[in-house]
């Protein structure tokens, strides 16, 4: 417990998934957490039940392609907590579309929400990063990023571009004591996998090495490992946790 004592921290897609389970678990350890997303309904429970648990949060309609709305979320955490210690880009969105099927609104809705909108969180959050001399951002890519994915074309461009991106920003804002890290999950059973594993699931199970698949809470863990000073030495680094997948 604690790990995150006196943090404050942006999560986006915080109403489902990955992202609540990074909320939920960032509250535990002692951080601020302002969870965002567009299902601003179920994001709501997400928040009431940290806040009944002890945790302190809020939550926020938000819709991170747009410009617009960054600058509203960090002004409300700012005006809220006072400061922005930790951005999780974690919202996305899925698109099982080869090039052939693919129409050029799909390829840019992907991008704009799956790689535009970590770039306008960084491009916010991060100066309020260099006001207090430190912070940690992570970006929730995929294995798509790192290996390419049949039928998936616009999600892994994406996640691949984010992959890259992460790295650079890594590099660009080392000397200001600012992380930026990515993270790339395999086969994570979410509300956005599960339907189409139901489909095919020996399919998916030929990923994954071990005999399970990974849960929401099982990339939290690696998420509040980047978030803390623990990580303080990691930066424009890969953390892969993919049940084997690459091993092969």
């Amino acid at each position: 417990m604690g790990r995150l004592h006196g943090k404050v921290a942006i999560i986006t897609g915080a109403a489902l998934g990955m992202g609540a389970a990074e909320a939920k678990l960032f509250a535990q350890e002692g951080a601020k957490v302002v969870g965002t997303d567009i299902k601003d309904d179920v994001l709501q429970e997400v928040i009431d039940e940290i806040n009944r648990s002890g945790g302190e949060a809020i939550g926020l309609r938000h819709n991170v392609a747009s410009e617009e709305e960054w600058r509203h979320v960090v002004n409300e955490a700012v005006s809220r907590f006072g400061k922005v210690d930790i951005l999780v880009n974690n919202a996305g969105i899925a698109s099982p579309k080869t090039f052939a099927n693919m129409e050029m609104d799909e390829w840019n809705k992907v991008m704009d929400i799956n790689l535009s909108g970590c770039v306008l969180g960084m491009k916010y959050v991060i100066p309020e990063m260099q006001k207090t001399g430190a912070g940690s951002v992570i970006n929730i890519s995929s294995i798509g990023g790192i290996v390419g994915m049949a039928g998936s074309s616009p999600y892994t461009a994406a996640k691949g571009a984010l992959r890259a991106l992460s790295k650079s920003a890594a590099v660009e804002y080392a000397k200001q004591n600012i992380r930026v890290n990515s993270v790339h999950p395999g086969i994570i059973v979410t509300p956005m996998t599960e339907p189409s594993m139901k489909d095919a699931l020996p399919y998916f199970q030929t990923f994954t090495q071990l005999p399970y698949f990974g849960k929401p809470e099982d990339v939290a863990y690696g998420v509040l490992y980047l978030a803390s000073d623990e990580s303080r030495f990691v930066t424009g680094s890969e953390l892969v946790i993919d049940g084997g997948w690459t091993a092969l």
